[in-house]
């Protein structure tokens, strides 16, 4: 009997492989056959025969027949790698649902062009969407431009997708910008229609060739009450940008992106940053906006960089101790010998550690904590090792200011895991471990030898510098933790303040309810309609209403005295919320918004201050943020 005569089966289930798209199947007798619909050549078409000796006969096929057979791979590689997926990538190149619906057969002219779009069904090849996809992939990874030149990627696409154009990285550049240039629309936008404030953080970058370049980052809470990032501007400043122009740069990027209205504080790397460039930008920034009257809350300095100075000054100080112990672990570490020797000497001495000595790397701080701590431990080893170089043996007291010191790096290396390794580093984290790295300070400037003393002195004269400027925002930040309140407050500055506690409380809850008042004004403004839209702030214009700018802050806090208990006087007298390692304090200003609908808006911009800067990958680094020679070139080449 003929294939012809044969009937087709039905299907009992939907055959999902793509390969059935070429292929019929039949049943003669009780044996299932594919038929390929191409060559008519029978295959086992049985259930348990599988689908691969189908694709291999398939790909011989059709690429006899010069059919494109990327869908058949591309469906077995999906197949493999099911379980991969890319969250929070969105293209809006007109990317579709039926991407990846079965293909009918189109048989690729060879006169045909290749910018055209092919339809295969409804998938198909776009050049144009192709190249956006390519510069995406530069942009998410960071790749080089010129990746695109490189002979093994030019082979590789060409053996992937023959129909794709090759282009130059110029043209992958300007692919770059065009999308750079859609989503700063798109954030623009977004932060035009944001009802909070936003705070910015101005970091300091550098590069091999010795550029240096400005970052500014927004951070701000959403309207969902979720914590946002986003980068502004990456300028490169030439040798013309002094500090006195410095703060004109700043100035231009939030005209440019009109947000110099909704500015509510501004965070830099550390505390040696020129004042007169804060106090600039203040001048020049509106006055309408809910802020201290002395401004402190706008002048904000990175928790991690001080902790990352004070870290410099001790590994300093100790520089010659930290020489030797470095020499002498070398020498252990220069032969199996000498290493199996000390530990023998390890084991009489009765050391019982298990930990290896490791040779730190200077650029990496806390490796040389580890280098130092694990040195310590072996400490009789290294005093009882005959062959060692005596340049390198440690006094007594060179030990004792080891240990010391490595107690020092301790502390800081746990309070920056703290910051650095938070996914979600709303200011209220900050305030219990300043404080404690304060009280500590205090404690080691007591120590009775003079080395460690005066080292103590020194990080603390640093300290007190940032404390001065950045207290009462960490303090604020922290009373608008319902787990804290003042209570948190209260009972550091007992421990920091001793006997004049009381005074410097009183100057926390003072700030907090002026910076309130000043929330309370804006919303009035708002509900009668005097305020600027979107702003939550009263308007700034010169019309003659503005003389009674007083009268609006006479008639709220007159109101006030005769109306009911305020919401931060309401949240301040109630009980605090129990604390446990699950509490996300956003979520919970946004459930108990309808109850403090001011005291949440306050609480939204100053939960939403950068109080540190440093990014996890780089919070142990000695040296300051260096773009690497391609991003470098990449800024340099957009000018």
């Amino acid at each position: 009997m003929e294939v012809a005569n044969e009937s087709a089966i039905k299907k009992p289930k939907r055959l999902t492989s793509v390969v059935w798209n070429h292929f019929e199947r039949v049943r003669k007798a009780d044996v299932c056959y594919a038929v390929c619909v191409h060559c008519n050549k029978k295959l086992s078409g049985s259930s348990n025969s599988g689908t691969t000796h189908l694709r291999n006969h398939l790909m011989r096929c059709l690429k006899r027949s010069n059919y494109d057979v990327s869908q058949l791979l591309a469906a077995k590689r999906r197949k493999k790698d099911n379980t991969l997926t890319i969250a929070n990538i969105s293209y809006d190149e007109g990317q579709r649902k039926e991407d990846y619906i079965k293909p009918t057969i189109v048989k690729y002219e060879q006169d045909q062009r290749k910018d055209e779009v092919f339809n295969l069904g409804s998938s198909r090849f776009d050049q144009e969407r192709s190249r956006l996809d390519l510069a995406r992939m530069i942009i998410l990874h960071g790749y080089p431009l010129a990746m695109v030149e490189h002979v093994g990627f030019k082979v590789f696409v060409k053996n992937l997708q023959p129909l794709f154009d090759l282009v130059p990285n110029s043209t992958i550049e300007l692919f770059c910008m065009e999308i750079y240039g859609k989503e700063k629309q798109k954030v623009y936008d977004m932060l035009s229609k944001l009802q909070g404030r936003i705070n910015l953080a101005v970091e300091m970058w550098s590069s091999p060739e010795n550029s240096n370049y400005l970052c500014l980052t927004a951070h701000y809470i959403d309207d969902d009450w979720k914590l946002q990032k986003k980068i502004l501007n990456f300028v490169t400043l030439d040798s013309s940008h002094t500090e006195d122009l410095l703060s004109e740069v700043i100035m231009k990027c939030l005209m440019d992106w009109d947000i110099e209205c909704k500015l509510f504080a501004m965070t830099f790397d550390d505390c040696s940053t020129n004042d007169d460039i804060v106090l600039r930008i203040k001048e020049q920034i509106s006055e309408n906006r809910p802020r201290l009257s002395n401004g402190q809350l706008l002048d904000v300095r990175s928790a991690a960089h001080i902790l990352n100075s004070l870290v410099q000054d001790a590994v300093e100080a100790l520089q010659v101790v930290i020489q030797k112990i470095r020499g002498s672990v070398r020498y252990v570490k220069s032969s199996q010998s000498i290493q199996g020797k000390f530990n023998e000497i390890a084991q009489q001495t009765g050391i019982i550690s298990q930990k290896s000595l490791v040779l730190d790397c200077p650029i990496r701080w806390n490796s040389t904590y580890v280098m130092l701590e694990t040195a310590v431990e072996y400490r009789n080893a290294f005093c009882h090792l005959p062959e060692l170089d005596p340049d390198l043996a440690l006094s007594d007291d060179e030990w004792e200011w080891a240990s010391s010191v490595t107690g020092y790096l301790k502390l800081f290396i746990e309070i920056i895991n703290v910051f650095s390794g938070n996914k979600c580093p709303t200011a209220n984290i900050y305030f219990p471990e300043i404080c404690h790295v304060h009280i500590q300070l205090i404690e080691w400037c007591k120590s009775p030898d003079n080395f460690l003393s005066s080292l103590a002195a020194k990080m603390k004269a640093k300290f007190d510098k940032y404390w001065s400027k950045c207290s009462l925002a960490l303090a604020v930040a922290a009373i608008l933790d319902p787990r804290f309140k003042m209570k948190l407050v209260e009972y550091y500055y007992s421990q920091i303040y001793g006997s004049t506690a009381l005074e410097r409380i009183k100057e926390v809850s003072d700030g907090i309810k002026e910076l309130f008042n000043a929330y309370s004004i804006c919303s009035t403004l708002i509900d009668e309609g005097t305020a600027l839209p979107g702003s939550s702030l009263p308007s700034s214009s010169n019309d003659s209403r503005d003389r009674l700018k007083g009268f609006d802050k006479f008639l709220h806090e007159t109101a006030q005295s005769q109306s009911a208990i305020s919401d931060l006087e309401k949240y301040l007298e109630e009980a605090v919320f129990p604390r446990n390692c699950d509490f996300n304090i956003l979520n919970w200003w946004r459930v108990h918004t309808p109850r403090y609908p001011i005291l949440s808006m306050m609480a939204r911009d100053v939960l939403g201050t950068p109080m540190s800067t440093v990014a996890q990958e780089s919070a142990f680094n000695a040296g300051g943020r260096v773009l690497d020679s391609c991003r470098s070139l990449c800024i340099c080449r957009c000018g």
